[in-house]
């Protein structure tokens, strides 16, 4: 059985939901302690738990230490079981990672799945639906897994209550892919989303996001839609070889130009860089091409978080990944 020290590296939630897959997907047990030692608050939270509750329903795993705050945790998983399954967080954690714990071995298992899952689908310190929707899916397509997504409710922390859907068809095996060069870019599309909010705070966002990227007006469109409160702007970049997804969230006592100037700030640091992968798809990237056995990306300085999924993933697998510094960018290379 594997030990794995929840408190190495950068010391949050990802060790536990890698670990995790990765156990699902290949068999093998493990214990990890000092869960999220790195966080202010350690242990199991609400997002952590249902992510443990949801693999572990589809491996009928026996596990060990499944309770809010728990800092250790011991997980023997049996073979997935693919199926229709329903996983609600309960508040307005992330929806999404729940997804992402359970997506890999799902997509590797004997047949379809569908999944529901209910809990924050835009919340500041996680993947937002629409980044899911527009930039992993796409990518995870690349490699022969097609993912279907539907939103049928917004989930904007604090209040949560979102939902969506999602369709998962089997792939034998994943095939790896190399992405190096990011081509010109072909569109960007500025998107503000007010939720139980006035209209305006969306306009003057979008307004100020268009003048900070030098856009044309044709470019911004304002949402209004139902549950919140909530707002988020996001800023969707179409490459010749490669989409990024930009999003930064409305607060109390932030004005919508600064929430603008969150998002405008990525998206120039990003095609500065001139590489086709931002650094939080870098994270995304390596477990599904690590499963393939292969692939590579070109992408700004690994961050602590890249760099510790790095070390959880060759826990489990017996595959090389090399990070090195390529003209001013870095590649990582998978096999």
């Amino acid at each position: 059985m594997l030990t794995i020290d929840g408190s190495e590296g950068e010391g949050g939630g990802q060790v536990l939901r890698s670990a995790l897959a990765l156990s699902a997907v290949t068999g093998t047990p493990f214990r990890i302690h000092k869960i999220r030692a790195g966080r202010e608050r350690s242990g199991l939270l609400r997002q952590h738990l249902t992510g443990l509750n949801a693999i572990t329903a589809i491996c009928n795993a026996d596990v060990d230490g499944a309770v809010l705050g728990s800092t250790e945790v011991v997980f023997k998983p049996r073979a997935v079981v693919p199926g229709d399954y329903t996983f609600a967080v309960g508040t307005a954690g992330s929806a999404n990672l729940v997804l992402q714990t359970v997506l890999l071995p799902l997509a590797l298992a004997k047949g379809p799945s569908r999944l529901a899952l209910e809990g924050g689908t835009h919340n500041p310190t996680s993947p937002p639906f629409h980044y899911l929707e527009a930039v992993y899916a796409p990518l995870l397509a690349k490699m022969g897994l097609t993912l279907g997504l539907t939103l049928e409710r917004w989930g904007f922390y604090p209040a949560g209550g979102g939902r969506f859907v999602a369709d998962i068809k089997p792939v034998e095996h994943l095939t790896g892919f190399d992405l190096l060069e990011r081509g010109d870019v072909r569109e960007v599309q500025i998107r503000a989303v007010v939720a139980g909010l006035p209209e305006k705070i969306g306009l003057r966002e979008v307004a100020a996001a268009v003048h900070l990227l030098g856009r044309d007006r044709d470019d911004g469109r304002v949402l209004s839609v139902g549950g919140g409160p909530g707002n988020a702007l996001w800023i969707k970049v179409v490459c010749e070889h490669a989409t990024e997804l930009f999003t930064a969230f409305g607060e109390k006592r932030v004005s919508s130009d600064q929430v603008a100037e969150r998002c405008a700030v990525e998206v120039k640091h990003w095609l500065a860089a001139n590489v086709p992968v931002a650094e939080h798809t870098a994270d995304q990237l390596l477990l599904p091409l690590a499963l393939a056995g292969r692939g590579s990306f070109r992408t700004s300085a690994p961050t602590l978080h890249t760099r510790t999924h790095v070390d959880v993933i060759q826990r489990f697998l017996d595959v090389p990944i090399a990070l090195v510094e390529d003209s001013g960018a870095w590649r990582i290379t998978v096999g």
